[in-house]
């Protein structure tokens, strides 16, 4: 087992937030090595980004960009930081994280908790060269006119990252998800559109980032409303308010999103769907419940251009990126294909 895994394992001991402020301040001073180089067969392209490999950190473990460089070095494609909200707010009272080790899953009600805009932007300033570092847009929970804090996100990063998620899908800010309907959609899509930034002659990539626990319309409408305000991608998708039946955990009951090994089956659907609906013309990033080199290059195949991970890094430790990355590498060759993109949707 490396060091860093024996690291996680010690840090599962701990109260899961204090954990996690600890593995932030970690990553952000450990003098890790520079990852190896990439195979190759696993380099790919999403939406304008070159991707040195599909595997992505998901949105929520450095709320703030603290760790960039740290994390970084783990070996994943690209890394989101955020959410990150116009004005910093403290979030929801604790405790608000909840660790289901019965079911390697995870509970939060976080609210948004960051430092604000200004604060991020120093720190994306620093972010290291040659990374892909997607900065998560959210709404303060007491604004009213919540497009406006995602218009304020994209003006006050603008240059900063490499691309944008709007995330509309967290359900522990009040009204948040109400944004997912088509009028409010169309509202904040269309000023999202108007205000996004440019890097040069092309217009940084912005994805919006959905709930597992919509239905098919629903999904095929979110799909149509991005292809007609030119979002360039959808993240399918974030924690579900579901509770399966399946659910060990003494902490099953607490409110907040599920993420980790049981939101997978939402997840898996909510992606078929979006799969069925853009028919191609718009990339999907899978998350949510991806664990293993198997389960990532399965969402690959539902459709997926590329995956993100985060909760299976509590319980897998930070070996896993590259677990995964072997075996995605090794399945690619195996099923005939040359590039991640030709099994994108491939049927199995």
């Amino acid at each position: 087992m490396s060091l860093a895994n024996v690291g996680a394992a010690l840090l599962r001991r701990l109260d899961p937030e204090r954990a996690h402020q600890l593995a932030i301040k970690g990553l952000a001073l450990a003098p890790l090595p520079v990852p190896p180089a990439d195979d190759p067969i696993l380099r790919t392209r999403l939406a304008g980004l070159d991707l040195p490999n599909p595997v992505g950190l998901a949105a929520g473990l450095d709320k703030n960009g603290e760790a960039l460089r740290g994390l970084s070095r783990l070996g994943f494609g690209f890394v989101e930081c955020g959410s990150v909200t116009p004005r910093p707010q403290p979030g929801n009272p604790k405790p608000r994280l909840f660790r289901l080790s019965e079911d390697r899953a995870i509970i939060n009600r976080m609210g948004f908790n960051n430092a604000g805009l200004d604060a991020c932007a120093e720190r994306l300033n620093q972010r290291p060269t040659g990374v892909v570092v997607g900065a998560n847009l959210g709404a303060n929970k007491d604004t009213e006119d919540k497009a406006a804090d995602y218009v304020a996100g994209l003006q006050r990063l603008a240059g900063r990252a490499s691309y944008f998620t709007v995330n509309i899908s967290s359900p522990n800010t009040p009204g948040l998800r109400a944004l997912q309907g088509r009028e409010q959609l169309d509202d904040l899509l269309g000023r999202i559109d108007a205000a996004r930034p440019a890097a040069g002659p092309y217009r940084v990539p912005v994805f919006l980032k959905i709930a597992p626990d919509l239905i098919a319309d629903e999904i095929g409408m979110i799909v149509e409303a991005s292809l007609a305000h030119r979002i360039d991608g959808l993240i399918v998708s974030n924690t579900t308010l579901e509770r399966p039946e399946s659910l060990r955990s003494p902490d099953a009951h607490e409110t907040g999103g599920l993420s980790g090994a049981p939101i997978r089956p939402f997840a898996e659907k909510a992606l078929r769907a979006a799969a069925e609906a853009a028919a191609g013309r718009l990339p999907l990033i899978a998350v949510g419940g991806i664990d293993s080199g198997p389960e990532a290059y399965a969402r690959i195949r539902l459709g997926a251009s590329a995956v993100q991970i985060y909760s299976a890094l509590i319980y897998e430790g930070p070996g896993l990126v590259a677990r995964i990355k072997r075996d995605l590498a090794a399945r690619l060759r195996a099923d005939g294909f040359s590039a991640v993109t030709d099994a994108v949707g491939a049927p199995r």
